[in-house]
């Protein structure tokens, strides 16, 4: 595991070899907490490549950048291929010669051997950057559903500027700090700001299964995989099952391989006490588990993962959170470099340093959700379905009119609104943290026009992957969705920034693209039956997990911000969000958030996440884009030197 950096540009007296490694040293040490065990550089012809080294496999030999046979060829590679040493072995057998035992070599080989279809041979999660110097040519790809990041520009100067998180590339002195609006009406419509936007214009995240070639002057995005819902045919569900079981257990077994101790997240739900099960079954010593709970029972699962952990006989450790580790959230803003406003990334950071003090490398139970319909609201939109038979004009002419008119704070306004729409609108609306109704309130007018008359464009790209999922059914074109822009979007990167901040590795087996090349051709009927979410996966694990975790409701990984945002964070939230430099940034009506304020504290209307939402980015703002330059640069260098402390 690693934080890679660097650019391809031209060589010319106004940019001295000294001038560059200078940049490349800045681009590498604002990620350092991605990798405190090593780093390595490289200037070669216009290319300057950078990493830093989190040392999981092959300790003594891993060293990058790397070549391979050919030493025009040279790689930075972030991530964990799982398959490296069958890939070693079939590419030794076509007359490779291999100097080390890593995976980041079998890369290089691969793509000796595969050329850009190198991508194709590699089991793991991954973002590597390989410069082939010959043809003056950059290859970046990144996996397939995105558990590694990777930002990439093109300045106006005709340099290709790429990195593991975005602060390296602001390290640049190419890469300027100019919002893009779309990118901020997206954080405020699903809290995240989904690839390939990035908040900054001209920086763009390069999409989960895609890879980039970057020659004479030019970027070419390809896509290399994707999701693929078609059912294989009529089967028996003890086939299903069969076949299920033995993908779980292959792919928790393959990520346990590393030359460091490893452990994993239990927080008491299906998916991770799966794969805590599975471990116990490949490994000898006890599973190191570690669990995160808070003092509000309604949001507690340690009782749940106290279970699993007596079951599975793990060696078990616990941390509860309170508000005051709220203190870190400046900390936690610095590290997802764009705004960010799940409120679980403040647990996800605690139990990552809880981890840290024990073990190198986690597994953890993400993905689960998206790839067996795990979430509530399959159902609930399913139960709202039956709206959509309503003619139009009701639930446009009378219902959606209806809601505008009522007050804001009026119980139900919104659900009449929402429900009102057509299926995959509807289900929008619902996941949204500023809705269409909403926004018309919360947008100032000069914002509005920035977004060139766009203020729907976060809904329209949604639309436009959803039709891209090949299926008929609702259900698989909600789970494409969501595993094209949720699980990249907010989950992936919760627990890449949460666990690289704390210099932790963390492995996500059920994320295992053979295993969801299988799911995928899973009948939805077997995902959820009736009410029941998850269902082909619990019918799988019954054997396994203890069944007061199977038959347990559903519980988000969920932060009680509500009751703390009225109490102890009352003040500073308050504080923050209606000082004058807030209330000036100028997207945002002023009067709008002091309604919100009210509406909360008076306990009207729960508006924790909107008001969260605004919090992060309001702090992000003061880090990222009112301090600037250098200056902010140092100051992140100082975070991330506190944060490896």
């Amino acid at each position: 595991m690693c934080g890679i950096a660097g650019f391809v540009g031209e060589v010319d007296a106004r940019r001295a070899e000294g001038e560059r490694r200078d940049v490349l040293e800045r681009m590498c040490r604002v990620i350092a907490h991605r990798g405190p065990d090593d780093q390595g550089t490289l200037l070669r012809g216009r290319a300057a490549l950078g990493m830093r080294r989190l040392s999981i496999i092959d300790l003594a030999g891993g060293h990058q950048p790397l070549s391979g046979c050919d030493a025009a060829l040279s790689i930075v590679f972030n991530g964990e291929i799982y398959n490296y040493r069958e890939l070693q072995r079939n590419l030794e057998a076509r007359g490779h010669t291999f100097k080390t035992s890593s995976d980041t070599e079998a890369i290089v080989h691969a793509f000796e051997e595969y050329g850009t279809g190198c991508v194709e041979h590699l089991r793991g999660m991954f973002a590597f950057a390989l410069w082939d110097e010959r043809k003056e040519s950059l290859f970046i790809a990144r996996d397939r559903v995105g558990k590694k990041p990777l930002y990439y520009t093109l300045t106006p100067r005709g340099t290709l500027i790429f990195g593991s998180e975005l602060k390296s590339l602001l390290a640049h002195p190419e890469v300027g700090r100019e919002i893009d609006p779309a990118a901020l009406d997206a954080y405020l419509t699903y809290g995240y700001v989904p690839d390939p936007l990035s908040i900054f214009r001209g920086v763009e995240k390069l999409p989960p299964g895609h890879h980039l070639i970057f020659e004479g002057g030019r970027v070419r995005v390809e896509q290399f995989w994707d999701f693929k819902f078609e059912e294989s045919g009529r089967r028996r569900e003890e086939d299903y099952l069969d076949e299920l079981r033995a993908l779980l257990d292959e792919a928790v077994r393959i990520r346990l391989v590393a030359d460091v101790p490893l452990g994993a997240f239990l927080s008491g739900g299906v998916d991770s006490s799966t794969v805590v099960g599975l471990m116990a079954r490949h490994t000898a010593q006890p599973v190191k588990t570690f669990s995160i709970g808070f003092n509000e029972d309604s949001y507690n699962e340690l009782k749940y993962a106290r279970i699993a952990a007596r079951h599975f006989k793990t060696d078990h450790h616990e941390f509860v959170v309170t508000p005051d580790i709220c203190s870190v959230v400046d900390e936690l803003v610095w590290h997802f470099d764009e705004p960010f406003a799940d409120s679980s990334s403040i647990p996800t950071y605690m139990v990552s340093k809880l981890a840290r003090e024990h073990v190198k490398v986690v597994l953890s139970g993400d993905g689960g959700d998206e790839l067996f319909a795990g979430y509530t609201r399959y159902v609930i939109d399913r139960r709202r379905s039956g709206f959509a038979r309503l003619p139009r004009f009701v639930r446009e002419g009378l219902m959606q009119r209806a809601a505008r008119r009522l007050p804001h704070g009026a119980r139900g306004r919104n659900f009449i609104h929402d429900v009102a729409f057509d299926g995959l609108d509807r289900y929008l609306e619902s996941v949204s943290i500023f809705t269409r109704l909403n926004k018309s309130a919360l947008y100032t007018e000069d914002f509005r026009r920035s977004l060139n008359g766009g203020a729907a464009r976060p809904s329209e790209m949604f639309r436009a992957l959803a039709a891209r999922s090949g299926s008929a059914d609702p259900l698989d074109a909600l789970l494409y969705l969501d595993s094209k822009t949720y699980l990249p979007g907010d989950i992936l990167t919760k627990v890449d920034r949460m666990s690289m901040a704390a210099s932790l590795e963390a492995r996500v087996p059920l994320l295992d693209h053979r295993l969801i090349e299988f799911v995928t051709r899973v009948p939805s009927s077997l995902k959820i039956r009736g009410l029941e979410t998850k269902y082909l996966l619990k019918r799988a694990v019954s054997d396994l997990v203890p069944a007061e975790i199977l038959n347990r409701p559903k519980q988000g990984f969920g932060v009680p911000i509500e009751q703390w945002i009225n109490q102890q964070l009352r003040d500073r939230v308050r504080g923050t969000l209606l000082e004058p430099l807030s209330l000036q940034r100028g997207f945002a009506e002023p009067r709008y958030v002091e309604l919100l304020f009210d509406e909360h504290e008076r306990g009207r209307r729960d508006h924790s996440t909107e008001l969260w939402a605004l919090f992060v980015l309001e702090l992000w703002h003061r880090q990222f884009v009112d301090g600037g330059g250098m200056a902010a640069d140092e100051r992140a260098a100082s975070i991330s030197e506190a944060a490896l402390a």
